[in-house]
C-alpha cells in the first residue's frame, strides 16, 4: 500500500491527507494531517507530527492528535500514510515513539493503544542520568517504544482490506 493508495481511500471518505515536510541539514521535519476540506473551510481531523534521520531507525514520532469524534478510519489514515510516507522517501524502516507519563492512568492507555497499532515496549524512560539524552529529545519521561515500519503498514493494510476500503491488487 503506498500513500496514493491511502489518498484514494481518503477520499472516498470525503477527506484529504496532506503531508508537509521541511529538510534541515539532513533532518526532515513531517507533519501528517486527516482533514475534511469544504469549499473556503478545513477540519482538520488528526495529525501526526516527527522527524527522520537518515538511518534505518531514524523514524521519530512525537505529537499524535485525533480529535474526539472523527470519522471512522482518521487515526488508520494517519498511521498508515506516515508508515507508508517512510517507507517511500526516506531510508527509515523502523519508528520509534515515547509514551509520556503524562497522567498514569493516561500513559496507560497510550501504551496499550500504540502496542494495537504494532509497536513494543524497549524501556521506561525516567530520571537514571542515562536517560537525561532520551528525556532532552523527546520532552519527558514515559515508554519508549519501537514499531516496524512494514509490519505496521501491512497489518493496517489488512484492516482497510477487511472493512472493503482497498481491494486487493
Amino acid at each position: 500500500m503506498d500513500v496514493n493508495q491511502l489518498q484514494r481511500i481518503a477520499d472516498s471518505k470525503n477527506l484529504t491527507i496532506k503531508i508537509q515536510v521541511r529538510e534541515v541539514l539532513g533532518l526532515k521535519i513531517f507533519r501528517i494531517i486527516v482533514a475534511h476540506v469544504n469549499n473556503n473551510s478545513v477540519k482538520i481531523w488528526g495529525e501526526i507530527k516527527g522527524w527522520t534521520l537518515p538511518f534505518r531507525d531514524g523514524l521519530q514520532l512525537d505529537t499524535l492528535r485525533i480529535l474526539n469524534g472523527s470519522p471512522k478510519f482518521v487515526s488508520e489514515l494517519i498511521w498508515a500514510t506516515t508508515m507508508a510516507w517512510a517507507l517511500e522517501k526516506t531510508k527509515c524502516k523502523f519508528a520509534r515513539l515515547l509514551a509520556i507519563y503524562d497522567s498514569e492512568g493516561y500513559s496507560k492507555k497510550l501504551v496499550r493503544y500504540f502496542r494495537l497499532i504494532g509497536f513494543t515496549f524497549i524501556k521506561e524512560v525516567g530520571a537514571s542520568p542515562s536517560d537525561l539524552f532520551l528525556r532532552l529529545i523527546w520532552g519527558g519521561a514515559g515508554t519508549l517504544m519501537k514499531g516496524d515500519c512494514s509490519k505496521i503498514l501491512k497489518k493496517l493494510e489488512e484492516k482497510l482490506l477487511k472493512e472493503d476500503l482497498i481491494y486487493p491488487a
